[in-house]
């Protein structure tokens, strides 16, 4: 099966917003020289960039290098930029630079699940069809978007290549041990795509360094192309670069200064949670919007929770810290007016655990002894029973929420299947853990071993299999130990192991996980030939690490499985299965009746659903509240000829938000009151006689 790829209205919208950017540029190409000289023997050559103007040329042989021009100056960049936001509905920008940065950059700003990687790879296509530019560099923040990005490459390249007329793109993902790749870039005339993540070229002072003090290999001569450096090659093309999270790639001064020095001619920066909105922007679909027009799934939360009476001394130990005195982080149940909770507390040597919590369960166990910051051997000791408590570590841990938890998923998902299966869709669900031995383990011989989780979701799997409504669902040939899997790093015995995320070893998880994208898709049928393991697993266990760079469209359930203290947001644990479904065609299906993400939450919902939008809040994503900026793209003047736009601007609307105000249309936090809602529903806005002329346009923004 291969995942088809429709033409969305909305992502034609932001693919035009970047182009349309560089609207009178015609197709021009810059060249340089590259000079190769010294000893001519094979894989021995020293390559020399000299600059186009430059006449005097040495060594004996030469080549020549093809990068971007742009013709267009900042003056009309700028009122290309203003035509693109005032068409959707975002402030005109006033500065072209953000950030005092070294060239142009504009956000572009599209909520998780709605293909912003398809948006951009195809702005590259458009970009190069209508002014001829052929370097671009995509820029990620680690290795696991690497790997999505590198797939969506592979699986876009036909449909591209049929869209826009035969052409095709060459990529690459940057290899310090394939350095000739970047002398094949900076010679190529066609459109070449360079993927690279952000810490391949982050110089930074250290061990390892050359006699510079650079440590990337991107800065040092190399003599795969000739003693240079790969960097002179690059940055001599002028690419186009587009930035993926950027809230996470150049999110520091060092960050910064490393995509400078590829000497870009323009950036294009994709993400969902913006972090830096000093850069114009250009597009916006957010959460609010996707969610209305049904461009992502809607999100329904199952809660299921433990009574905490605080009869039982649970106890999690989740850090321990000696920068100054050692103390350790423990979640423990405490009594506060009454209520008892879970809670995170900070300790110290001597504590006494019954007066600290103000529970009578925790008697027994004392107070502390000793706390142990060695890494590798963290713990907390005790006067009582138990003795000890190690890092990551419960006690009185209560699996009886997770068996909850797992049955209830499991249980989601074959509801699922029976409404989904007859319209061939096949549903996924996921579950994410922070041990990897909780659902792996090994004997002596090295012989793989159900964790526990991977025990109670076989037993809660066949007891729910076998009830006679989930007949239909039972396939032949295919093993209860089958239908699951999980996705971890591997060590040298090929064991899987807890990772970060971000290392080597993660690095082979993540091209299994894409490569297998199609085949978690497609059912599984004994009578066709080829069978992937994949065509059989529906349920996915999937380390905390990997929470980002990847998704599928068909995961319909998510359940969160983490004992420790969870790093992973609720926006990123949504974000794998926000994407719109697919059938057996690859083609999207639409409606939320069939797409609606159930997320098996080990909170309450009102817990969750607060934390949630907190969570957007912090990403700058503020819900029914009037910004300065509101009502800035309302029109006051336009020229139907030259299609030339005069709007209220930054300025006036500031304005206008402090009139509101004034007149009790808006609070003291910037959301609309009730006088404000009432005046809505009857058309009828008392304004001052300056803004007074454009009332119906203020209605339907407000």
């Amino acid at each position: 099966m291969r995942i088809k790829f429709d033409q969305l209205d909305y992502q034609d919208e932001a693919v035009n917003s970047a182009v349309n950017t560089l609207e009178g540029q015609q197709i021009r190409k810059s060249e340089f020289t590259i000079v190769e000289s010294g000893p001519m023997s094979i894989g021995d050559t020293q390559t020399t960039l000299i600059p186009e103007n430059q006449t005097e040329l040495f060594g004996e042989t030469q080549s020549i290098g093809v990068g971007n021009r742009i013709i267009i100056d900042d003056e009309r960049l700028l009122q290309n930029i203003n035509k693109v936001q005032i068409k959707n509905g975002i402030a005109p920008s006033e500065e072209l630079y953000g950030n005092n940065n070294a060239f142009p950059q504009f956000n572009i700003e599209m909520e998780t699940g709605t293909g912003k990687t398809f948006v951009y790879l195809k702005s590259i296509l458009k970009m190069h069809q209508k002014y001829g530019f052929t370097k671009f560099a995509i820029i990620v923040p680690s290795i696991a978007i690497k790997a999505g990005t590198i797939k969506n490459l592979e699986m876009t390249k036909e449909f591209f290549k049929r869209e826009f007329n035969g052409v095709i793109y060459n990529y690459f993902e940057y290899d310090s041990n394939n350095l000739g790749r970047v002398r094949e870039y900076s010679q190529s005339s066609n459109i070449d795509i360079m993927v690279i993540n952000i810490q391949a070229f982050r110089s930074e002072a250290g061990s390892k360094t050359d006699n510079k003090g650079n440590r990337n290999i991107i800065y040092r001569e190399s003599d795969q192309i000739g003693g240079n450096r790969p960097i002179d090659l690059i940055s001599s093309t002028n690419p186009i670069i587009i930035i993926d999270e950027p809230q996470s790639v150049d999110n520091t001064p060092l960050s910064k200064q490393a995509i400078n020095n590829l000497r870009p001619s323009l950036g294009f920066r994709y993400s969902a949670t913006h972090r830096d909105t000093s850069y114009p922007t250009l597009y916006r679909l957010g959460a609010v919007e996707a969610y209305d027009q049904e461009l992502v799934k809607q999100i329904e939360v199952a809660s299921v929770t433990a009574d905490d009476d605080g009869n039982e001394a649970y106890m999690r130990l989740i850090s321990v810290d000696h920068k100054k005195n050692i103390t350790a982080k423990m979640e423990v149940y405490q009594e506060t007016k009454g209520k008892i909770s879970k809670k995170i507390l900070t300790f110290r040597k001597g504590d006494d655990m019954q007066k600290k919590t103000r529970l009578p369960a925790y008697q027994k166990i004392g107070f502390i002894n000793d706390i142990d910051a060695t890494p590798g051997q963290e713990a907390v000791y005790f006067s009582g029973e138990p003795s000890y408590i190690t890092l990551n570590a419960a006690i009185q841990e209560d699996l009886d929420i997770k068996r909850i938890q797992i049955h209830n998923t499991i249980k989601a998902h074959l509801d699922k299947e029976l409404l989904l299966n007859p319209k061939g869709i096949k549903v996924l669900s996921l579950f994410f853990i922070d041990q990897v031995d909780k659902y792996r383990q090994y004997d002596e011989d090295g012989n793989e071993l159900l964790g526990e989780y991977a025990q109670i979701f076989e037993d809660e799997y066949n007891k729910l299999i076998a009830q006679p409504r989930y007949r239909s669902l039972h396939q032949t040939n295919v093993g209860t130990n089958e239908v699951h899997d999980g996705y971890f790093s591997v060590d040298n015995k090929n064991r899987v192991k807890d990772t970060r995320g971000g290392t080597i070893a993660d690095e082979t998880t993540y091209e299994i996980i894409m490569k297998d994208k199609e085949g978690l898709l497609t059912f599984y049928d004994e009578e066709r030939g080829n069978i992937s393991r994949a065509n059989k697993i529906r349920f996915i266990f999937s380390h905390s690490a990997l929470k980002e760079g990847w998704d599928n469209p068909n995961v319909f359930q998510i359940a969160t499985l983490v004992e420790t203290q969870d790093t992973i947001t609720k926006r990123q644990k949504i974000g794998r299965g926000l994407r719109i479904a697919v059938d057996q065609k690859g083609e999207r299906t639409s409606g939320f009746d069939i797409n609606t993400l159930t997320v098996m939450a080990n909170e309450s919902y009102e817990e969750f659903a607060d934390s949630l939008q907190s969570e957007y809040e912090e990403d700058g994503i503020r819900f029914g509240i009037f910004e300065e900026e509101t009502f800035a793209t309302i029109i006051v003047e336009k020229d139907n000829l030259t299609e030339d736009i005069k709007v209220f601007g930054k300025t006036k609307s500031k304005k206008l938000v402090k009139e509101l105000k004034e007149n009790d249309y808006v609070n003291s936090n910037n959301r609309a009151t009730d006088k404000l809602r009432q005046a809505i529903k009857d058309e009828e806005l008392i304004l001052s006689e300056e803004f007074a002329p454009y009332e119906k346009q203020i209605i339907e923004i407000a």
